[in-house]
């Protein structure tokens, strides 16, 4: 149902980097690379996460309660996903752990400009 979810950037070039190392552990790549925009994914035919300078040309600002969700796989893979985003440069929003006794494991991160980032695994 999801095709792409966008967030909004100051630093392109930083975004790019920081995406594409973060999002390459979950075998995402760069599927799309104009001037203002970068789409990351497995395959256009799959969700995909795209950066971009905002089209309005105003200061790119994270949304109150907006967050993007990723699924790895395992708690394992929330925990190397977590730590490879804080090593990238990431500030902890909520370090890795049960949220949800028996049903919900994550961890929560914002790249540089404030986006909110989960990694999550149901189970």
């Amino acid at each position: 149902m999801i095709s792409y979810v966008t967030l909004g950037v100051s630093d392109i070039a930083a975004a790019r980097k920081f995406y594409g190392d973060l999002l390459g552990e979950l075998g995402a790549k760069t599927l799309l690379n104009m001037d203002r925009i970068t789409f990351f994914g497995k395959s256009m035919k799959e969700p995909m996460l795209a950066v971009c300078i905002p089209f309005n040309q105003e200061a790119a600002a994270p949304g109150n309660g907006n967050m993007v969700s990723m699924a790895p796989g395992s708690k394992e893979a929330v925990d190397a996903l977590y730590h490879k985003a804080i090593t990238l440069g990431a500030t902890c929003d909520g370090a890795p752990g049960q949220r949800i006794p028996n049903t919900f494991y994550g961890a929560y991160v914002r790249d540089a400009d404030g986006n909110k980032l989960c990694f999550c695994h149901f189970g």
